[in-house]
C-alpha cells in the first residue's frame, strides 16, 4: 500500500491511495487508485432526498414533514415531485472545483448554469445511457413525449435497485420537454430549502464530515479496499465492483447507515457513506445510543428474526428466503430492507444483478452493548 503525503486540512481537497485491491487468479494484482472528496454540497442534496423518502432512512416521518412544511405550497409540491425523479448528483458535485463542494458554492454553480442546462447536470450522468442521454435532448427540442419515450426513460432509470414509476417517467418526461422552466424553478426552491433549513445544518454537520473522513482516511492505511467499503458501508461487499481502476469516498452525515454510490467516471466509482456519530441523530436533540431504536424495531417482528436465523446458517437471496418463509419475494424484500437499515445484515452483491445477504453478528452484539449501557 501506498500513501500520498496528507493535504493541509480535509477539506474540499483528493488525496490519493494506491491498493492491493483485487487479486485475481494466482499473480495477477490489480491496483486501484483511492481518494477522497469533501463537501457539504453532497449534504445538501442527500439531506433533501432522505427527507422526502424518510422511512427509508429511519427517520420519522412526521419530523420530515415539519422539515418541508417551511417551504411555501408551491415550492413544497414541486421538490416532492423532483425527488421522485432526480437522484443525488454525485457526477455533478464531484465535477466542482474544490472550492464550489459546500452547500453554498453548489447553489452558486448551479445559478451559474443557464436554466436549460441545470436539468442535465442534475438528471444525466455517466451511467446514463447514450441513447436515452439523446431520446431526452429530442425532448428538449420536441417539446412533447410519447408512450416510447415513457418506455425508453422507465427502463433506463432505476431507484433503489427498481425502475422508475410510471407517474415518475411522466414528470421526468415532462420537465425535459421544459428544461428552462424547470431550471428557473428548482434553483429557487432549492435556495429556499437551504435558507429555511439546511443554512442551519451545516454548522452541525461539519465537524461529523470531518471525523468520518480522518477515520476512512486511517482505516485506508490498514484495510483492503474491500474490506474498508465493507466496513463504511456498514455491511455491503462490493466485490463485482473492485475491479474498478479508481474509487472516491465522500462521508455523508445524512445517508447513516446506508450509502449511495454510482460512477462518476467510466473507470471512477464514487461512494457517499455514512459518517454520523454513533450519539447523534438525524433529529437535533435525539440522545440515543447508535441507531438502537431502530435495531429494537427491527427484531420486534417474528419474520424478522426468522430471517435472521436463516442467514445465520448461511448467506440467501431474496427469492430462497421467500421460498423457505412462504412468502412473495416483494414481502421478504421488505423485511430485508428493515433488517439492514438496522444494519443487522450484509449485503453481498452479485455480477448479475441479485443481492445475497447474511448475517452481521457483530451488529447484534453492539445493538446489546448499547442496551446494557442506556439500562446501566
Amino acid at each position: 500500500m501506498f500513501l500520498c503525503p496528507a493535504k493541509a486540512g480535509h477539506k474540499n481537497t483528493t488525496c490519493p491511495l494506491y491498493l492491493d485491491a483485487n487479486v485475481l487468479g494466482e499473480n495477477l494484482t490489480i491496483m486501484t487508485i483511492l481518494s477522497f472528496d469533501l463537501g457539504t454540497g453532497y449534504d445538501l442534496f442527500v439531506s433533501l432526498w432522505v427527507l422526502h423518502h424518510p422511512a427509508k432512512f429511519g427517520l420519522r416521518p412526521s419530523w420530515a414533514a415539519g422539515v418541508r412544511s417551511r417551504l411555501a405550497p408551491d415550492q413544497r409540491s414541486f421538490l416532492e415531485q423532483t425527488q421522485s425523479f432526480l437522484p443525488v448528483p454525485l457526477a455533478w458535485l464531484y465535477s466542482l472545483p474544490a472550492g464550489q463542494k459546500s452547500a453554498s458554492g453548489a447553489l452558486s454553480a448551479l445559478k451559474d448554469l443557464a436554466p436549460a442546462e441545470r436539468l442535465m447536470a442534475l438528471s444525466v450522468s455517466t451511467e446514463t445511457p447514450p441513447e436515452v442521454t439523446a431520446r431526452l435532448k429530442e425532448l428538449r427540442q420536441r417539446k412533447i413525449w410519447g408512450e416510447d419515450d415513457l418506455d425508453l426513460v422507465r427502463q433506463s432509470f432505476h431507484f433503489g435497485g427498481q425502475l422508475m414509476t410510471r407517474e415518475a417517467a411522466t414528470a421526468l418526461c415532462g420537465v425535459w420537454c421544459e428544461p428552462e422552466i424547470f431550471g428557473e424553478s428548482y434553483l429557487c426552491a432549492l435556495q429556499t430549502f437551504y435558507q429555511a433549513f439546511f443554512a442551519e445544518e451545516e454548522p452541525r454537520i461539519g465537524p461529523a464530515l470531518e471525523a468520518g473522513l480522518g477515520l476512512a482516511e486511517d482505516q485506508a492505511k490498514t484495510l483492503t479496499l474491500g474490506a474498508l467499503l465493507e466496513e463504511l458501508s456498514h455491511g455491503v461487499s462490493f466485490e463485482p465492483y473492485l475491479e474498478i481502476p479508481e474509487f472516491v469516498l465522500v462521508p455523508s452525515f445524512w445517508v447513516s447507515p446506508l450509502v449511495i454510490y454510482g460512477r462518476v467516471a467510466p473507470q471512477t466509482m464514487l461512494l457517499v457513506f455514512g459518517s454520523r456519530p454513533e450519539n447523534e441523530t438525524l433529529v437535533p436533540g435525539e440522545q440515543l445510543p447508535g441507531n438502537l431504536v431502530t435495531v429494537l424495531k427491527s427484531l420486534a417482528d417474528s419474520t424478522r428474526l426468522h430471517i435472521l436465523s436463516y442467514l445465520a446458517e448461511k448467506p440467501h437471496t431474496p427469492s430462497q428466503l421467500a421460498r423457505r418463509l412462504r412468502l412473495r419475494p416483494p414481502t421478504v424484500i421488505h423485511h430485508l430492507n428493515d433488517l439492514r437499515l438496522a444494519g443487522l445484515v450484509q449485503v453481498i452483491l452479485q455480477p448479475e444483478g441479485e443481492r445475497r445477504y447474511t448475517l452481521r453478528r457483530e451488529a447484534i452484539l453492539a445493538a446489546m452493548d448499547h442496551l446494557k449501557e442506556l439500562l446501566k
